[in-house]
């Protein structure tokens, strides 16, 4: 049985290195094929590859082209039964590859399969998750999630109050590893160019949800994950750290997923209540104060990001130029 794993990269060298000999230590199948886009780095990310690990198909793409394009170009190429999406500052586990392939031959049912992320400090990040809607980012970005992880309501939308130490199907997984069936992409096609970065993989996972296909989360496959490393290398652009995304990608591509699949009102909702929810913290920050100045400033640019996101993409109907 063969398995492609496509690996993208941008400016990851180190963590590049690390993350294919992971790899070729954990492999699960003598019948491994692996890829890697290199969306045009600068920082010879392409030369180590083609120093250290001969055997990888590498793709030297000459613009970043995004996630999602950079995917599909390794795609239209692999032969393997399974697809495996692997991010270069992710490192896999022994057994994690046999173990998904695995639980993917005794669930026909499956589509996609998710794997257990842990922080380089042990702590858990969050791996299964309901598809996004606007009460579920009002959770998040007013606090009460993280505050009230244990609650099936307010901890909802990223199933904080569950262990991650069982299977369970859930709407999406993040794509840092994730295993998809040819059998599945082949009928619904692969990941959205529209998306530059982000919510690729929640697409996919809708799309394969309303096709009949079930997406399960294995905590059988077990992945070390740093987050947010080729985004933090992009110094131009306002890196949110408590999401690891860049913000003005995450606003945009958020636009074009809501009104992709559930139409402009759902959009409009979505963006509303972010900028509604900064400029109220906004004005509760208006006295005096060092802190309080910070929010403020914070907020400004949130509200700012929030509306040129709306403008980009043109109500969400259409995808900027890349690269963004």
């Amino acid at each position: 049985m063969n398995i492609s794993v496509i690996i993208v990269s941008f400016n990851t060298r180190a963590i590049l290195k690390k993350c294919l000999e992971a790899l070729y230590q954990n492999p699960g199948s003598s019948d491994l094929e692996v890829f890697v886009v290199d969306n045009n780095s600068s920082d010879e990310s392409a030369d180590m590859v083609k120093q250290y690990f001969q055997q990888v198909i590498l793709i030297e793409n000459p613009i970043n082209s995004g996630f999602a394009a950079a995917n599909n170009m390794a795609y239209a190429q692999a032969t393997g039964d399974y697809i495996i999406l692997l991010n270069p500052d992710a490192y896999v586990k022994p057994g994690t590859v046999s173990n998904s392939v695995r639980f993917m031959e005794n669930h026909p049912e499956c589509g996609i399969c998710g794997a257990r992320l842990i922080k380089p400090d042990g702590s858990l990040d969050p791996s299964a998750r309901r598809f996004p809607n606007s009460l579920y980012k009002l959770f998040t970005i007013s606090g009460l999630s993280d505050k009230h992880p244990s609650s099936k309501i307010f901890g909802r939308g990223d199933f904080k109050y569950f262990d991650h130490n069982s299977v369970m199907e859930v709407d999406w997984v993040p794509g840092t590893f994730t295993i998809y069936r040819r059998e599945m992409v082949s009928q619904i096609g692969f990941l959205d160019n529209r998306f530059y970065l982000y919510y690729e993989e929640t697409d996919l996972c809708l799309r394969a949800d309303r096709a009949g296909w079930k997406t399960f989360f294995n905590p059988a496959a077990e992945v070390i994950h740093i987050g947010g490393a080729s985004s933090k290398t992009r110094k131009d652009l306002k890196f949110d750290e408590g999401g690891a995304q860049v913000l003005k990608f995450r606003m945009r591509s958020e636009c074009l997923y809501f009104k992709k699949n559930y139409g402009l009102f759902s959009m409009l909702a979505n963006s509303g209540v972010e900028i509604g929810w900064h400029c109220l913290r906004f004005l509760v920050n208006l006295r005096p104060g060092e802190h309080r100045l910070y929010k403020r400033q914070e907020s400004t640019e949130l509200i700012k990001h929030g509306f040129r996101a709306i403008r980009d993409t043109h109500w969400g109907k259409t995808a900027p130029e890349i690269p963004w």
